[in-house]
């Protein structure tokens, strides 16, 4: 098992853990804000399952039906762990409306606290594991559920610095609107979340800061030919597809520009990891005169 695969299958596990805290602590108190922190932690369950499943199938290699692989199911992943976090939050949403109308005083807080705060430790370095192994191997599914983690992180500190004011001041009101802050923050993150998957599944570009090491390695190790334009590059979960035209003189062999490629597939991998790369070699007098000048 690659992993990929052994970090999201621990995350099922993780996050079972984290929401039995949880409810534990809502469970003894009754604070409508601590179901919310649990009611976020049953979609990060869920979206745990959502982006194993999706690991498993994007590694499985490319066949007659998938020339270019199956990559981009951990963006179909991310973007139903959008749709789930907003689904939560309309349900904490709900909850604090009841709340807010019968407010109630909140029972063993100071348990209650405690145990919540052992779950936000764990999500905390959970999370932080999973945003650095998501980046190191370029999957989508596992940097979505990182940053998802993270989110809850936040509003668990929110909650429980709020919840302190309520129990010192004795409003009881603050406890339904603790979870509607903390609705209004998963939903941002939800947004955010779908937006930047969707981008993986439209073909979005590399960052420019990408392109111009590829752009650079193009232009220092294509000696022998002429120019090349038309680069366009594109993401899916841990490939990077790039491919471009590159001009030589039209009187130049099918060995030499062939070595020349190479040569430029060599330093472009050099630049990006796994990438995929195609180019379309043509005469000179396709040139445009308007992309990459070999240098």
């Amino acid at each position: 098992m690659k992993r990929v695969e052994i970090f999201a299958t621990v995350n099922i596990a993780v996050g079972v853990s984290v929401l039995a805290l949880k409810y534990l602590a809502y469970h003894l108190t009754g604070s409508v804000a601590l179901f919310s922190d649990a009611i976020e932690s049953i979609v990060n369950v869920l979206t745990a399952i959502a982006a194993l499943i999706a690991v498993r199938f994007a590694a499985q290699p490319a066949d007659k039906d998938h020339p270019y692989g199956h990559h981009k199911a951990e963006y179909v992943s991310a973007v139903i762990e959008g749709v789930l976090i907003v689904i939560a939050a309309l349900a904490i949403l709900r909850a604090a409306w009841g709340a807010y109308h019968v407010p109630r005083m909140i029972e063993a807080p100071w348990l209650g606290l405690a145990i919540n705060g052992a779950a936000l430790v764990v999500n905390l370095v959970w999370a932080l594991a999973l945003l650095r192994q998501g980046r190191r191997h370029h999957s989508a599914a596992l940097v979505a559920d990182g940053r998802h983690l993270m989110t809850d992180v936040v509003s668990s500190v929110g909650v429980l610095a709020g919840l302190l004011i309520a129990i010192y001041s004795g409003i009881r009101v603050l406890d339904p609107l603790l979870a509607v802050l903390v609705a209004l923050n998963i939903l941002w993150s939800g947004w955010k979340l779908m937006k930047e998957s969707a981008g993986g599944l439209l073909d979005e570009a590399l960052p420019e800061e990408a392109l111009e090491r590829i752009r650079a390695a193009i232009a220092k190790n294509a000696d022998g030919a002429i120019e090349a334009h038309d680069l366009r590059t594109r993401h899916a979960g841990p490939m990077t597809f790039v491919e471009f035209h590159l001009v030589v003189k039209g009187s130049m062999s099918v060995t030499d520009a062939h070595d020349i490629c190479d040569r430029l597939e060599r330093a472009i991998k050099a630049e990006v990891n796994d990438a995929l790369i195609s180019i379309h070699v043509e005469p000179d007098d396709k040139a445009k005169h308007s992309g990459i000048v070999v240098l």
